[in-house]
């Protein structure tokens, strides 16, 4: 079958746009100033590009997981949360940790839980004028900014929003497999190997990460053949590429709590965990929470992260919603803007009505 002409003169333009320019995508990030900075923490205020509403109204921070890219909420022009946020007014904010040294590798969870998310928190609450923080985080930003809220309840968050983060580890099919291997081993498997090498090396994470959907990296060639005259479909390609280009490691004690306390001991299925003696239990959260699920994440599937959802027995209020999209597109694929996004914008302004 031939194709039309329209959609001969688009792929070649998309082509060309590709050798000539370098690509579709438009990877601009949303302008920003920073306003704190400290070790593994850089504070940002978003803002706009122009012609939106002047920000108003209670700050939003956007909290990032380890090792991954603060630009997961930045993705690309069109498909960045931080840029939605802007044009609808609100006072946007970003804490990115930056890369991750070998010097890094005795932080563990407690810096980030600690030190890092809550001078994040206070800074942000301060630069808007003393309000509330609203916390929308990602994967592993969700958990600790869950287990930030628990330990010290007395930090000015008024409502957290977790997107594909697992609560429950035993739920992720990914890891079923292992399970036996690392028992077998007394959990000594990789115990070794992150502390030779002072953590997750940042090309170790990127590979891990493409390879839970390997399946579309082997037909991502025939996909883009068949979609050259869709610039929005290469662009997301593109985008994405960028960002597991960008991938950090993790430090190697937190790598290892994460690995002991998570993922062999599932402690967090179980509504807390032991960090250094100090118990922090999911129960002290006492702020609204909406969780989001993505349909077709393999790596946070829906099992594991509505288990959050019994264990925040005392929040106020607690959502539970799922979106179209995998671990990534779920938070920013093509499909967010009319699905998460549009859940995140209904509870925020709800926490408006209410206040």
């Amino acid at each position: 079958m031939t194709a039309p002409p329209a959609r001969l003169l688009s792929a070649a333009s998309n082509v060309a746009a590709k050798v000539l320019q370098g690509g579709v995508a438009d990877l601009r990030p949303v302008p920003r100033v920073l306003i704190d900075q400290g070790p593994n923490r850089s504070v940002y205020r978003m803002t706009s590009t122009g012609g939106g509403p002047a920000p108003a109204g209670p700050p939003v921070l956007l909290v990032p997981p380890l090792a991954a890219p603060a630009l997961c909420f930045d993705l690309r022009r069109g498909c960045s949360l931080a840029e939605h946020l802007v044009e609808q007014g609100r006072r946007t904010y970003l804490v990115d940790y930056g890369n991750v040294a070998f010097s890094d590798r005795r932080l563990g969870i407690e810096h980030w839980i600690e030190e890092v998310l809550p001078r994040a928190v206070r800074k942000v609450s301060a630069d808007s004028g003393g309000q509330g923080v609203h916390v929308v985080a990602w994967c592993l930003g969700g958990i600790f900014s869950l287990l930030t809220a628990a330990d010290q309840p007395k930090l000015p968050i008024e409502s957290i929003t977790t997107i594909a983060s697992p609560f429950d580890f035993t739920a992720i099919p990914l890891v079923a497999p292992f399970r036996p291997l690392v028992e077998f081993t007394g959990g000594h498997l990789l115990t070794p190997f992150y502390r030779a090498l002072g953590g997750a090396p940042s090309y170790l994470v990127s590979r891990v990460f493409k390879a839970t959907g390997l399946s579309k990296e082997i037909t991502k060639p025939l996909a883009i053949l068949r979609n050259l005259d869709d610039r929005d479909f290469l662009a997301q390609i593109e985008a994405v590429d960028h960002f597991m280009g960008n991938m950090a490691a993790y430090p190697g004690r937190t790598f290892g709590q994460i690995y002991h306390r998570f993922f062999r001991a599932n402690d967090l299925a179980e509504g807390g965990v032991d960090l250094g003696g100090r118990a922090i239990s999911l129960s002290a959260v006492k702020v609204p929470t909406l969780v989001i699920a993505g349909e077709n994440d393999t790596i946070a599937p829906r099992q594991a992260v509505q288990r959050l959802v019994g264990l925040l027995e005392n929040s106020p209020d607690v959502r539970f919603e799922v979106s179209p999209g995998g671990h990534l597109g779920v938070l920013t694929g093509r499909r967010a803007r009319g699905t998460t996004w549009r859940h995140v914008d209904g509870f925020l302004d709800e926490q408006l009505t209410s206040s």
